[in-house]
């Protein structure tokens, strides 16, 4: 009896083996579980602090009122400054150079409304938190909440040229943001959606 039961159970492990090996897995079975990376508040404001603090965004935020030109940040030419409306002066203001587009021809680079941010808006010499801190302020941004905000951000015509800078005087691509377009706007929305906050002084 002892011995059926054994050879019985032989069988039924050499069975289980045999269809074990018939049914094997390979790594190619399985799939991946997309899991969502989690990005938190403060990566996200550095992020965005990268973007604004690049000279495509710091040239036209300065506190001296004098416009800036190039990576190197140096004052524009012809001694322009901001004037009374932010727009140069009379007879010289910015549309006078500057038009609704880059003109590829000159390397006078152009977008609607070229000018410079409001007097209030100056980041040059800030530090990252301070200029946070002056984009949320509505006695410094011009009295806009947070949903304008994302709006100027995102979808200003003059913001977003930094993403179609064109080419200087000489025929050479002016330098982008470090962050691509639709990844900057990524960033705008989800540091506002967290609520904008500003990491600890």
């Amino acid at each position: 009896m002892k011995k059926s039961l054994s050879i019985l159970f032989l069988l039924v492990l050499l069975t289980g083996m045999l269809f074990g090996l018939n049914k094997s897995v390979h790594v190619s079975d399985y799939k991946t579980i997309d899991k969502p990376v989690e990005v938190s508040n403060e990566t996200t404001f550095h992020q965005l602090m990268d973007v604004l603090t690049h000279p495509r965004c710091m040239n036209c935020h300065p506190t001296d009122n004098l416009p800036k030109q190039g990576m190197e940040r140096q004052p524009h030419h012809f001694d322009m400054a901001r004037g009374a409306d932010d727009h140069g002066f009379e007879a010289t203001q910015c549309h006078t150079c500057h038009q609704k587009e880059n003109n590829p021809y000159s390397g006078v680079p152009g977008a609607p409304h070229w000018g410079l941010a409001p007097a209030s808006m100056g980041w040059q010499g800030l530090t990252r938190i301070e200029i946070a801190e002056r984009l949320l302020n509505t006695e410094t941004n011009g009295g806009k909440n947070h949903e304008a905000l994302v709006e100027h951000l995102t979808k200003d015509a003059l913001v977003l040229w930094a993403w179609n800078p064109g080419v200087d005087a000489n025929g050479v691509e002016r330098e982008k943001p470090p962050l691509s377009k639709e990844e900057y706007i990524a960033v705008v929305e989800k540091w506002f959606a967290d609520g904008a906050v500003i990491p600890t002084k």
